[in-house]
């Protein structure tokens, strides 16, 4: 394998990569985090009732990756793997967050990075590139849908962040859940259908407190 510094940003070709995660390579290792690392806290961060914990789940999905690689035979692809992995631990945190924590957090919850930076949920929802006006739209935008999306049954949330924000076909989500393709699609229609109608309670509790909000139920149209 080339160099790391050269390699990151191109995709390695994945049986090369596999074997030398099965051989211990520290450096192949490190290439996987790269690529998949932000991919997978990004899933963590919207699927968690608590996204503080994303950090630490998306820590544990790639240390059973380590534990656990030498068992991948090539069956699915080393990413629909991996995501199964990381669905597995976020169904392992959201239950034992049900059974310590029972409480809600908001999603502008204060937040912290490696650099000790502070940050909300709903800043990191903005477009990095967009005006502070479209930010600040779409920070109140991602707010309504995330916290729209942690009132699904765990079932519905994962298809609808799975197809919807990290964009996978419905073959792959049924690879990485284990379940009939029938079964994806019933789950994304049923669960974008109670989007739609969290979204709608939402509006009409702001309509009635008389704020004026953009409606985040035209998003959930298909």
């Amino acid at each position: 394998m080339s160099d790391l510094a050269s390699a990151i940003g191109i995709r390695a070709d994945e049986q090369e990569l596999v074997a030398e995660l099965k051989a211990g390579s520290e450096e192949a290792f490190a290439l996987l985090l790269a690529q998949y690392s932000q991919p997978i806290y990004s899933l963590m961060a919207r699927s968690l009732r608590d996204p503080a914990d994303a950090a630490d789940v998306t820590q544990e999905v790639f240390v059973k990756v380590f534990r656990n690689i030498s068992s991948f035979h090539g069956d699915a692809s080393l990413r629909t793997w991996i995501y199964r992995i990381a669905l597995h631990e976020a169904s392992n945190q959201r239950r034992w967050w049900s059974r310590h924590k029972r409480q809600e957090l908001t999603i502008d919850a204060q937040l912290e990075n490696d650099e000790g930076e502070t940050f909300c949920m709903a800043d990191a929802l903005a477009a990095r590139d967009a005006s502070p006006f479209e930010c600040a739209a779409h920070a109140q935008l991602g707010e309504r849908v995330v916290a729209a999306l942690r009132t699904l049954p765990e079932a519905y949330r994962e298809v609808v962040v799975l197809r919807e924000i990290e964009g996978f076909g419905y073959e792959e989500i049924a690879e990485m859940l284990n379940v009939h393709l029938g079964t994806v699609k019933s789950r994304l229609m049923r669960g974008r259908a109670a989007l739609r109608e969290a979204l709608r309670d939402d509006a009409d509790v702001a309509k009635a407190s008389g704020c004026r909000k953009t409606d985040p139920a035209r998003l959930v149209t298909r």
